[in-house]
């Protein structure tokens, strides 16, 4: 049975236009703990499909929540690898429609040990817009965002313009030449960060989450990317000296954390 998120989610507030209901089955607890969004290829080469499930599985076992957008591909891998009881899974259908028909045993294991979401009613079939509307709200939900395969022009890379929309930082999987062109372009523009051993990597993005959980209630208002008119008004006392030490920034008109 689905029911409806009965609070705001604070993670969701960098979205353009907060969803006026979100629907959900499983388990809200998820919600409070630290979170990663995965996304990538619904076509991974063997190299990909390799590391991301070793990688789901590992910021898991450190205890991230993995999400993704339960598509063929990447999406399947990541949560697959996370494991069923420690993934949210976000819809580009209704709730109650198992989408895509592949992975409906994996989706009906997350609505009864982890989480599912949608901002769409019930019955609603999933449409060519709705999957873009589906990554917004999957990367809006993690701390950071990681693509472990894409090509240009792909969904994938739509969810990469929210993530730096939103200023999220972005980690992809070094590739050879002609493989994964999107993330390839990412690296060449500095607009991400290559994960070059999967150990070390898990040690600092858990060690970063943490920090982020334990935040002061100006730093996590801060990550809510408010305006800075907004920020005068709340926290007049603090804003300028936290600008000045470093700790915060102001990019077209919004505070964000350095």
């Amino acid at each position: 049975m689905s029911q409806c998120v009965p609070w705001q989610i604070k993670e969701l507030e960098v979205m353009k236009k907060y969803p006026q209901l979100l629907y959900y089955k499983g388990s809200l607890d998820l919600l409070s703990r630290p979170k990663l969004s995965i996304v990538g290829t619904r076509r991974p080469n063997p190299y990909t499909r390799a590391f991301t499930l070793e990688l789901s599985k590992k910021l898991s076992n450190a205890g991230m929540v993995i999400v993704s957008g339960a598509a063929a591909g990447v999406d399947t891998l990541a949560h697959q690898g996370a494991g069923t009881n420690n993934t949210i899974a976000v819809l580009p259908s209704g709730i109650n429609i198992r989408y895509p028909k592949a992975n409906e045993n994996l989706i009906e294991s997350i609505e009864m040990h982890g989480l599912t979401l949608s901002q769409f009613e019930p019955d609603f079939m999933a449409r060519a817009w709705s999957f873009v509307v589906r990554n917004e709200i999957v990367v809006a939900l993690g701390d950071a965002l990681i693509v472990t395969e894409a090509d240009i022009g792909s969904g994938s890379m739509r969810s990469v313009e929210f993530a730096l929309e939103m200023g999220k930082q972005i980690y992809v999987l070094p590739h050879r030449i002609r493989e994964s062109e999107g993330t390839h372009n990412l690296l060449n523009q500095g607009k991400a960060i290559a994960i070059e051993e999967i150990d070390s990597f898990v040690a600092y993005i858990t060690k970063s989450a943490l920090n982020t959980m334990n935040d002061t209630p100006f730093l996590a208002y801060c990550r809510t990317m408010p305006t800075y008119e907004e920020m005068i008004a709340r926290f007049p006392s603090k804003i300028f000296e936290a600008e000045l030490a470093g700790i915060i920034e102001v990019r077209n008109g919004r505070v964000v954390v350095a």
